[in-house]
């Protein structure tokens, strides 16, 4: 291929991750994508990776795999589980330094023969670009190839023009990802959908009915007071574990954690549907405590259940807002929890809510004056089958 017909392809893949069809890709499409125009301009591409580092709570980041004819590989890499083959390897090195390596079969950091995404295929040659952003992680790009001559001198010059555009696009996605991570972490996925969505104002805030659930962990004061700092934030760790999974995997949200309390709610496609999810969920904790100990403690809890009218959004000052829920209904949930904690029930639920979830209940424990409210409200006992 001719010197001229290099440069307009490479100029046309520059065009092509600069715009508006690359930028409509997830990584899977652009990884792909990328992998068969090298192929198409003669590059001897045999495996291309993504290494792309992120901002989240569980994981370090993610590497996305493609070679010819195969499908795309997504690997999620966790904290704490980074092996030593990437520690040791010129893959790894890259990252640190920021330089550009090309590793060979017997090279230094020839370890990479054992990562999971090169292992088994015959490599001969890594060329391992860092993507170096304006700030944070950096991310890494590997163009491999099993000709036994690796890549030819203008063949890596391909490869360095058309980076920047590569990185530009590798950066756009971790920072997508990145902010989806961290606003479905500190406010929940269904908050976050509306920050993004635009809804920041002060006092912006509509009308939902929802299932509500507020669970308190049983003598935390009396356990924080005796324990160290690092059992009580284990102990808190542990308790939340047994706790936050079943909201979530149940379709609700956790909007607050106020001390050892957790506020959910679980806005309703249905009344039937929103309640029933959210009896589910506190049953589910009951069970994971059943088997939870941390330092030999067994960890009890007090739960409300309530269904009603709140009040979502915005409130605060200035440029220091939160996301809450607000009006009568979350009062009450809050001084039904007061009823467990005092009578020692562990899951409670109101008139609204059983009427709500449409299950013939008998179980009523009568009526209750609660603190706030004028007239008596029925309660019943939350564990019952069926």
């Amino acid at each position: 291929m001719r010197r001229t017909n290099h440069s307009w392809s490479v100029l046309t893949m520059i065009e092509w991750l600069s715009g508006d069809e690359c930028h409509s890709l997830d990584e899977a499409g652009l990884i792909s994508g990328l992998g068969r125009r090298l192929q198409a301009v003669g590059l001897p591409v045999d495996r291309l990776t993504l290494h792309l580092m992120t901002l989240h709570p569980e994981y370090l980041g993610r590497s996305v795999a493609w070679a010819p004819g195969e499908p795309i590989e997504i690997h999620d890499r966790q904290h704490g589980a980074v092996s030593l083959a990437f520690l040791d390897s010129a893959l790894c090195h890259s990252m640190k330094t920021r330089e550009i390596i090309i590793a060979g079969r017997d090279g230094t950091g020839a370890s990479w023969q054992c990562m999971d995404i090169f292992a088994g295929r015959d490599l001969v040659q890594l060329m391992i670009v860092p993507l170096c952003n304006a700030d944070g992680p950096v991310s890494a790009a590997v163009f491999a190839t099993k000709r036994t001559s690796g890549f030819s001198q203008a063949e890596r010059q391909i490869i360095e023009r058309i980076m920047p555009a590569l990185r530009n696009a590798c950066e756009l996605r971790t920072l997508r990802q990145a902010e989806l991570s961290l606003l479905d972490t500190y406010v929940g996925p269904m908050t976050a959908q509306r920050i993004l969505g635009g809804h920041i104002r002060q006092g912006e805030i509509e009308s939902i009915d929802a299932a509500l659930l507020l669970c308190d962990l049983r003598c935390f004061t009396e356990m924080s007071n005796r324990l160290r700092a690092s059992n009580v934030m284990q102990l808190l760790s542990g308790y939340f574990d047994a706790v936050v999974p079943a909201i979530t995997g149940k379709g609700g949200e956790v909007l607050k954690f106020m001390g050892d309390a957790v506020l959910a709610f679980f806005p309703g496609y249905s009344a039937a549907w929103a309640t029933a999810a959210a009896h589910q969920a506190a049953m589910e904790i009951l069970e994971n405590l059943e088997t939870t100990q941390i330092n030999g403690m067994r960890l009890s809890v007090g739960m409300a259940l309530h269904y009603g009218e709140v009040s979502y959004g915005n409130i605060g000052s200035g440029r220091r807002l939160d996301f809450t829920l607000i009006g009568p209904d979350v009062n009450m949930v809050s001084r039904i929890q007061h009823v467990c904690s005092e009578e020692g029930h562990e899951l409670l639920m109101s008139r609204p809510f059983v009427e709500a979830r449409e299950a013939r209940i008998e179980n009523s424990i009568g009526t209750r004056l609660l603190k706030g409210f004028e007239n008596p409200v029925e309660l019943f006992d939350g564990k019952w089958n069926h």
